[in-house]
C-alpha cells in the first residue's frame, strides 16, 4: 500500500472517530433510545408515597411501564417545586405533578406540557388544627394566620394563594410556612408551627383519625373542588418538557398507554385492592387507615388520561387571581402548549 494510501485510511479513521465521539456527546445532552443516554426514562415524582401521584408507583408495580418495552426510573422530590427544577436542569425527562407549573413556567419562557392529565382536581384538603378550628371556619379567617404547604412556589402554595384571594384575604396577610409532607406536617401542626395547611392522603387521613386536625377545605372530589375554586382544578400529570415531547413521540406515547392503562385499572378495582399492589411501607404500618385514604382520594383520578378544556381554562383564570406574572402574561399565555390530549386518546383507543 503506498503512503499517499495509508495516510487517507488514517484521515478516514480520525475522521469516523470524531464523528462518533460528536454523536456520543450529542446523545449524552439530548438522551437515546428511550430517554436518557443509558435508554432510562427518569420521571421525578412530587412525593412518590402521595396518594394523589399514586398512579406513578402503581403502573409500575404492575409491570405497565416494562409490557411497553421501557425502563422507567422513580425518582422522588418532596415537593413540585423542586421536582419542576430537576425537569428544567435536563436531569430527568418528565415529572409527575401538578399541571399548573406547566401554566407558570410559561410565564419564564419554559416549555413543558401535561401529555397525561390523571385528575381533575387537586386531591387535597386545607387541614385547620383541632385546637385552632374554633376560631377559623373558612379561608376568610386566613388572616394572621400560619398557614402551611410542602414549599414555597409548590402547588399546595398557588392552591392556599387562591383559596385567600378568593375569600378577600390578601397573600401578604397571613404567613406561608413551609411544613412539608407526610409526618414532617403533622409536627409542624402539633408543635403549633401552623395553624392550618394544605395536605393529601395519607397525611389528611392520620390527621383526622388522631382528632389533630379537621378538614377545613374539601378538594378531593369534583363538588367541593368547583365550590373551592369555581370550576374544575386539573392537577396530577405526567408533564415533559416540549421539545422532548417532539423528539420522543415514540417513548411518550408508551409512557401514555402504560399510565392511561393504570387509570383504566383504578376504575375497575377497590380501594383495598389498590392499596394492596402498593409497597406495604406506604402504608406507615397501618394498612386500614392507608386503605381509607386511598378510598377517599381515589375519584380524583378520570380514568382516560385526558385533559378538559374548560378545566385547563380554570386554572389560568385561578392562577391570575393571585399571581402577579400569570395575570401580566394572561393574554399571552397559549394553554395549547401546556397540555396535549393526543397521547392520551391514542392509548384510549388503543
Amino acid at each position: 500500500m503506498s503512503s499517499t494510501a495509508v495516510r487517507a485510511g488514517a484521515a478516514a479513521l480520525a475522521a469516523l472517530t470524531a464523528l462518533s465521539s460528536l454523536s456520543a456527546c450529542r446523545d449524552s445532552r439530548s438522551g437515546s433510545g428511550a430517554g436518557g443516554s443509558d435508554g432510562t426514562v427518569k420521571i421525578m415524582v412530587g412525593g412518590i408515597d402521595k396518594v394523589i401521584y399514586l398512579p406513578a408507583k402503581l403502573t409500575e408495580q404492575l409491570g405497565y411501564f416494562k409490557e411497553q418495552g421501557l425502563d422507567v426510573q422513580l425518582l422522588t422530590e418532596p415537593a413540585g417545586a423542586q421536582a419542576e427544577n430537576v425537569l428544567i436542569s435536563g436531569d430527568v425527562q418528565g415529572v409527575v405533578g401538578f399541571y399548573d407549573h406547566a401554566i407558570h413556567l410559561q410565564t419564564k419562557g419554559k416549555c413543558v406540557q401535561s401529555v397525561v392529565q390523571m385528575a381533575d382536581v387537586p386531591g387535597e384538603a386545607e387541614m385547620v388544627s383541632a385546637s385552632k378550628a374554633g376560631s377559623l371556619a373558612s379561608p376568610a379567617g386566613f388572616k394572621g394566620k400560619k398557614l402551611g404547604v410542602t414549599s414555597p412556589g409548590s402547588s399546595t402554595d398557588f392552591i392556599t394563594r387562591a383559596l385567600a384571594v378568593r375569600n378577600g384575604v390578601k397573600t401578604s396577610d397571613y404567613t406561608t410556612v413551609k411544613a412539608g409532607a407526610g409526618q414532617t406536617f403533622i409536627s409542624t401542626m402539633e408543635n403549633g408551627g401552623i395553624d392550618a395547611g394544605m395536605t393529601t392522603d395519607p397525611t389528611i387521613a392520620k390527621l383526622v383519625s388522631t382528632g389533630k386536625a379537621k378538614v377545613l377545605v374539601e378538594m378531593r372530589t369534583e363538588e367541593g373542588t368547583r365550590r373551592a375554586l369555581g370550576g374544575l382544578y386539573p392537577s396530577s400529570s405526567l408533564y415533559m418538557d416540549c421539545a422532548y415531547v417532539k423528539s420522543h413521540g415514540e417513548t411518550v406515547q408508551k409512557l401514555a398507554d402504560a399510565f392511561v392503562k393504570t387509570l383504566g385499572w383504578i376504575r375497575a378495582h377497590k380501594p383495598a385492592e389498590i392499596a394492596a399492589k402498593m409497597p406495604k411501607d406506604y402504608a406507615g404500618g397501618d394498612p386500614a387507615l392507608y386503605e381509607k385514604a386511598v378510598g377517599d382520594s381515589i375519584s380524583m383520578f378520570n380514568g382516560d388520561g385526558v385533559m378538559k378544556p374548560e378545566a385547563a381554562e380554570n386554572v389560568l383564570k385561578v392562577l391570575a387571581q393571585f399571581s402577579p406574572e400569570v395575570a401580566e402574561k394572561k393574554g399571552q399565555i397559549d394553554l395549547a402548549e401546556t397540555y396535549t390530549t393526543r397521547f392520551a386518546v391514542n392509548a384510549k383507543q388503543g
